[in-house]
């Protein structure tokens, strides 16, 4: 080997390793990319997977609940959601008979779902019942969602021309051969609970105390409407107010160390945290383009466009968020009750913008191991509504609120 090609050789080498060790290290390219300081959060339990269910409503509630058993001073319990789901099925089988048919009988619920269970029937650990009774070690809901549908619809065409005395007892039966049947009794710390002995002498929480809270313009502010959403098969009404608002009681609470249980919208493309962990409403990046890039822009296809928005690689401008915009999305169907969540504090991205750290229920799938942020805007545009407790509204609000 003759030294010119050595030369060339060692170089390519040289440049080869120390070039990725010079952009890792570069401190502009590392501010430009996602990064995340948590400024306040609480504690909570830890995080579980839902997995293959509908029942994201129950795992962020008693998530929620949870937490509000630590900031009371009281040790977080992993409830069992199967158990909540357990009853909830069973009351909304008994409602979807009573309307012939007309409810929406699914997996879905709502946050009140979970206080109305606890209130009438109890809670119990995760211990006490796991709810899968059915030859799988994770939660899948596929085949008993769909057994439990097609036989409440076959007792409502009711050929009989009337109920049979047995109809809810038969379909109680199908519940628990899938789920289990619930305890009557059982262990914790020593000591023999029933679920309502658990829920009062234990748990604590007094459910009347957690209100749920929403804003849209169909109903007049500082009223309780029910809203009119598929999952709220139980016409639970909640409270209405203006969207600053709204964004000023979750601030409140989690600058006062409360959590929010948080119902939205997670069907819009900036909600990418399957992989980076984020969930933001990006704005068309008009602002701060010179002119080449402003045409190039411009002269881009409305797909390309979009594709260029979306890919997130680093922060992004984002729109801001008015009443009416909630409205109409809330109306053309744009924004629809597609999760629950569990909001947990406050943080900042590498850009000083103000962000909310949201405990997920679908395991450790991302880097932040099953937490991620959501930006103000897009919680401003695609909350459907938010459970507090009632100390957690700022006295001014809660005032109006007759509270």
């Amino acid at each position: 080997m003759n030294n010119r090609i050595f030369y060339l050789l060692t170089t390519i080498l040289v440049v080869g390793f120390l070039f990725p060790v010079v952009a890792e290290n570069n401190p502009a390219e590392k501010k430009d990319a996602w990064e995340f300081e948590d400024v306040k959060v609480m504690l909570t339990t830890p995080v579980e997977d839902q997995h293959r269910t509908g029942t994201c409503w129950s795992f962020s509630a008693l998530s929620f609940l949870s937490s509000e058993m630590i900031r009371m001073g009281k040790p977080g319990v992993n409830f069992s959601e199967m158990f909540v789901v357990y009853h909830s099925y069973a009351e909304k089988a008994r409602k979807h008979v009573r309307v012939h048919g007309n409810l929406n009988f699914s997996a879905g619920g709502a946050f009140h779902d979970v206080t109305n269970m606890i209130a009438k029937h109890g809670i119990v650990p995760e211990g006490a019942y796991k709810g899968l009774n059915y030859g799988e070690e994770m939660h899948v809901h596929g085949e008993m969602d769909r057994v439990l549908r097609e036989y409440v619809d076959a007792v409502v065409e009711n050929k009989n021309r009337k109920l049979s005395t047995s109809w809810y007892d038969a379909y109680m039966q199908i519940l628990d051969s899938y789920l289990g049947e619930v305890p009557e009794s059982f262990s914790y710390d020593g000591r023999t609970y029933t679920p309502l002995s658990f829920a009062d002498n234990y748990v604590g929480l007094n459910m009347n105390d957690y209100v749920e809270i929403t804003s849209y313009t169909h109903h007049p502010f500082y009223s309780k409407f029910i809203l009119e959403v598929p999952d709220n098969w139980s016409w639970d009404a909640m409270y209405n107010v203006p969207l600053h608002e709204l964004e000023e009681i979750i601030d409140y609470s989690l600058n006062n160390g409360f959590t929010i249980a948080w119902a939205a919208d997670v069907s819009e493309k900036g909600f990418v945290s399957r992989d980076k962990g984020v969930a933001v409403l990006p704005a068309a990046p008009e602002m701060n383009m010179n002119d080449t890039e402003i045409s190039r822009w411009e002269a881009l296809p409305e797909n390309e466009r979009e594709n260029e928005l979306y890919k997130l690689e680093k922060p992004v401008p984002e729109k801001e968020v008015t009443q009416e915009m909630r409205q109409t999305a809330f109306d053309n169907f744009q924004t629809t009750d597609d999760h629950g969540m569990h909001i947990i504090g406050i943080a900042k991205d590498s850009q000083g913008e103000t962000f909310y750290k949201v405990k997920n229920s679908w395991g450790s799938y991302n880097k932040y191991n099953g937490y991620f942020y959501a930006s103000k805007p897009y919680v401003n545009y695609k909350t459907m509504c938010i459970m507090v407790h009632k100390d957690a509204i700022p006295p001014a609000i809660k005032e109006k609120l007759n509270l």
